[in-house]
């Protein structure tokens, strides 16, 4: 007789494991869209997120944006750099702080978030249109679930 290392009898009724696997579906089908334009999922995110707080704030620092994401700084750094090598960002001298850097969309950059945004939300779409009009519910959950499980990680 196996011993009982696991309060679950079979791995399909751990919550953790079940959104594990939908979540690597998911990310599966964002990755393909988001191939043609050569972009990581990580890179989209910035570039959106950056599109949406340069339309609601006049200067944005890169730990703005991390924050934001909710993206590692060190993470973001390297994200932003990629991105600015591509021309789609811009990082400029602060104008009220020198010790920050304010980063920008380029031309080219908003041009790639107008073409891309309605692409992942097309995958979006069609990724959880089986929850029908438990969408909205679904939705409702992850948020709650995402400020009840904000707890610190050690180490993090």
């Amino acid at each position: 007789m196996a011993s009982r290392v696991s309060r679950y009898s079979a791995p399909g009724d751990s919550p953790g494991f079940l959104l594990w696997k939908v979540s690597n579906q998911w990310q599966r089908a964002q990755r393909a869209a988001l191939k043609p334009f050569e972009l990581t999922h990580g890179q989209f995110v910035l570039l959106a997120n950056l599109w949406w707080l340069q339309e609601h704030s006049e200067v944005v620092t890169q730990n703005d944006l991390a924050h934001h994401a909710e993206i590692d700084v060190m993470m973001t750094s390297d994200l932003v750099r990629k991105l600015e090598e591509r021309g789609l960002m811009r990082r400029t001298e602060h104008p009220h702080d020198s010790r920050a850097r304010s980063i920008r969309l380029t031309a080219a950059g908003k041009r790639l978030v107008g073409e891309v945004v309605p692409v992942v939300e097309n995958v979006d779409q069609t990724f959880f249109e089986g929850l029908g009009a438990e969408a909205a519910t679904f939705g409702a959950l992850l948020r709650r679930l995402g400020n009840v499980a904000a707890i610190e990680v050690p180490g993090d």
